[in-house]
């Protein structure tokens, strides 16, 4: 545990630097980051091909949240951006069901069962990514919540010179901002140096978290999906994904955890379904605690839109039967199209996740 917290102090240690590194390069940076996704659906594509570059969503909501903190990235810009990392976060999952291959039952269950998740996500966006931009209920929720929280008495209003956590996290950012201000004057290198390091040690902490939660859950995850999805689906088996995710840190462990569960038959895709909606909201944790490290509150509010998004997404189309069988539905079919022609597969997570992507950002 002491192990974690040193880990999660690396983590926001590392958001803040990324924030520095941004801000180090002045408004300009910021006027030219805004260019380059200025289109909703460009945002929405870019956040689909950083999470996919990087392997996690973690990391890219981690990244998204420092740019809002920073103020070179507004929360409009990035609501599409941070529905396009819950869409890249599932290629995890679909590659681990490509393990299944050669076998032509199990490969149709396994392909099934990652693809759920593809489609619920996609569904999830394009309801709501035109939603939001036509209303504005999900940033205008999440900064209605940033206010009360901002409300409440906080560690800042405890101690009068700041939050003790903040305080903390600033020390060794501003120790290495004068290490590289001791070698150079140049804001552009300064810039660069805080940026990577910012996300050096935002990958590293998060890779180390997940390693060291994984080993120690591993065997507990499988235990608890067995005791729970033994007696059925539904909001257990939600709150169970949402318990593991924040465990491991990691949406793509918990759902490529049920694969190969799906793919043997323990466990059927209507039974771990439920599972891979309640990852969607723990990995939302990731990004509400990297707003802890920003000075802006609407690094807060960008979370929070991720939190509110994921959950909007289950209550749309969970509750209603008719509904919630749709990516059921769609994940069957695709599946037994890909058993049957596997050059398929390949054309369609190349496609999905890096090809359509690219020709989005390039278009729009």
């Amino acid at each position: 545990m002491v192990l974690v917290l040193g880990l999660l102090f690396v983590f926001l240690v590392g958001v803040k630097g990324l924030e520095s590194g941004i801000k180090a390069f002045g408004a300009d940076f910021a006027d030219r980051l805004f260019e380059t996704v200025s289109s909703p659906v460009a945002g929405l594509f870019a956040g689909i091909l950083a999470t996919v570059l990087v392997q996690s969503s973690s990391v890219s909501t981690a990244t998204i949240v420092g740019l809002v903190g920073s103020g070179a990235l507004s929360v409009g810009a990035a609501v599409p951006m941070i529905m396009g990392a819950n869409i890249g976060t599932t290629v995890t999952n679909t590659l681990a069901s490509l393990g299944h291959v050669r076998q032509g039952a199990e490969f149709r269950r396994a392909f099934a069962g990652a693809t759920v998740h593809d489609f619920f996500n996609v569904l999830a966006v394009s309801v709501f990514l035109p939603l939001e931009l036509l209303t504005g209920f999900l940033s205008s929720a999440a900064a209605a919540l940033t206010d009360v929280f901002a409300g409440q008495t906080s560690l800042a209003e405890v101690a009068p010179g700041g939050s003790p956590i903040k305080d903390a996290i600033k020390v060794p950012v501003s120790w290495f901002t004068s290490g590289i201000e001791s070698l150079t004057d140049s804001s552009t290198v300064l810039g660069v140096a805080l940026l990577v390091a910012g996300l050096g040690l935002i990958f590293l902490a998060l890779a180390l978290i997940t390693r060291n939660m994984r080993a120690v859950m591993e065997g507990r995850i499988e235990r608890s999906l067995n005791a729970v999805l033994g007696k059925g689906a539904g909001v257990g088996a939600m709150i169970i994904g949402v318990l593991i995710t924040i465990a491991v840190q990691s949406s793509s462990i918990t759902t490529s955890v049920l694969i190969p569960l799906v793919a043997a038959g323990v466990l059927t895709l209507e039974n771990a379904y439920p599972v891979t909606l309640g990852a969607n909201v723990g990995t939302t944790v990731t990004a509400l605690l990297a707003s802890v490290a920003a000075d802006r509150p609407e690094a807060l509010t960008i979370a929070l839109v991720h939190t509110l998004f994921n959950i909007s997404g289950i209550l749309l189309f969970y509750p209603i039967p008719r509904l919630r069988v749709i990516p059921i539905v769609l994940a069957t079919k695709l599946a037994k199209v890909a058993a049957e022609r596997k050059q398929l597969v390949v054309a369609y997570v190349v496609g999905l996740f890096l090809i359509v992507p690219i020709l989005g950002i390039v278009l729009f």
